[in-house]
């Protein structure tokens, strides 16, 4: 079975027990789930709308006649709107018939909604009060599906890990390159553009390059710059690629030449952190414990007080899914299959920032790690 295929049967078992007749999804990896399709142009363009209608019998998706031709490659039925044009010899294609076949978005879902009845289960790309809600069944028969669906596809089937495994390997592998190409004089670029390439080179599409040294290593989410590398510096890596929609989230921290007291001590620290979550991550743990062990820890190694919002998240079709490795995570609940990074980073304005983070399956009796690479600081030669 493909996996498009086992995500759609799996959602289909899980309505047959839940208060929903039908689902009406707008959230893009919500219909990725349902359908197996992923809109290119949906990374493009933000006022793209789509969105699935999923029945015990039935897959409609209303989509822009732009992306007919890609969807025709998957087994639901189109409601197509907008104009764009498909040529074919006799014009029987589908996405050639896609244009002027709706004129908007709410039209396109009111067609695909046409058989829907009972209660109809929406995301929040399509609850009642959004632009799209005129085009759903009496407001009397819809409820919120979010958090259910998000609970649906929290625990992961063999295939999924298996993807969310080779994403996983490939940012590794792009790390690796990174660090093994990394000397003082090259710039953060430099070492962003390795793991871009690698990344891309193993199938993989690059979603984030965070590639920061210095005091710039203190700054979260920063885009590479032309920063050269110094001896002394910390170089902090977290970089992330999809593989057929499914993502890697994994960093690493090394250090040009060898580290000084402050750096080895605080190093320290933030992998008793992640190792203390380790130690106890199975299923039925709560993410707030997690989240309480991973801190205690790290105050213990002697950075103290060390603030997070969180020390980890699910990953899945979307780079951060429930559950939550925080004290809003006191009860989310760990479930055999599910996938987790943990991560445990300390950022100081001034001085640098490090991390270490790796991604894991949980199970009955604890886990098995997607990531391998070694999780102790790295050493550039300088």
């Amino acid at each position: 079975m493909m996996l498009a295929e086992a995500t759609l049967a799996r959602l289909r078992e899980h309505m047959a027990d839940s208060p929903f007749d039908a689902l009406v999804l707008g959230v893009p990896e919500n219909v990725g789930y349902a359908t197996g399709y992923r809109s290119v142009a949906g990374d493009i363009f933000s006022s793209h709308r789509m969105a699935a209608v999923v029945t015990a019998d039935d897959v409609a998706v209303a989509a822009p006649a732009a992306d007919a031709g890609a969807i025709s490659e998957h087994p639901v039925r189109l409601e197509a709107y907008g104009r764009f044009f498909f040529e074919g010899p006799d014009g029987s294609h589908p996405a050639v018939s896609a244009a002027d076949q709706h004129p908007d978005f709410g039209s396109a879902l009111r067609a695909a909604c046409s058989s829907v009845s009972g209660i109809v289960g929406v995301d929040g790309a399509v609850l009642p009060g959004s632009d799209a809600a005129s085009a759903l069944p009496d407001p009397d028969r819809v409820a919120d599906a979010g958090a259910w669906m998000a609970r649906v596809r929290s625990v992961k089937l063999p295939g999924e890990v298996e993807l969310l495994g080779a994403a996983a390997h490939l940012a590794e592998k792009g790390i690796e390159a990174a660090i093994d190409g990394a000397a003082p004089g090259a710039t953060e670029r430099d070492l962003a553009r390795i793991v871009a390439s690698t990344m891309t080179n193993g199938g993989g599409m690059p979603r984030f390059v965070v590639v920061t040294s210095g005091e710039r290593s203190a700054l979260s989410d920063s885009r590479a710059t032309e920063r050269m590398l110094r001896p002394g510096d910390l170089v902090r890596l977290d970089v992330g690629c999809t593989v057929d929609g499914y993502w890697s989230d994994v960093g690493r921290t090394a250090v040009v030449g060898a580290p000084d007291r402050l750096q080895n001590d605080r190093y320290a620290a933030i992998l008793a952190g992640e190792e203390a979550q380790l130690e106890v991550f199975r299923a039925g743990v709560t993410g707030g414990h997690l989240f309480d062990v991973a801190v205690a820890a790290v105050e213990a190694g002697g950075i103290k007080p060390y603030r997070r919002h969180h020390c980890g998240h699910g990953i899945g079709s979307s780079v951060y899914e429930p559950p939550s490795v925080a004290p809003a995570g006191a009860d989310h609940v760990l479930a055999a299959g599910m996938v987790l990074c943990l991560e445990t980073p300390y950022y100081e304005i001034g001085w640098g920032g490090m991390m270490v983070e790796d991604t894991l399956v949980v199970t009955t009796d604890g886990y098995d790690l997607l990531t391998h690479i070694d999780r102790g600081m790295r050493v550039i030669p300088a």
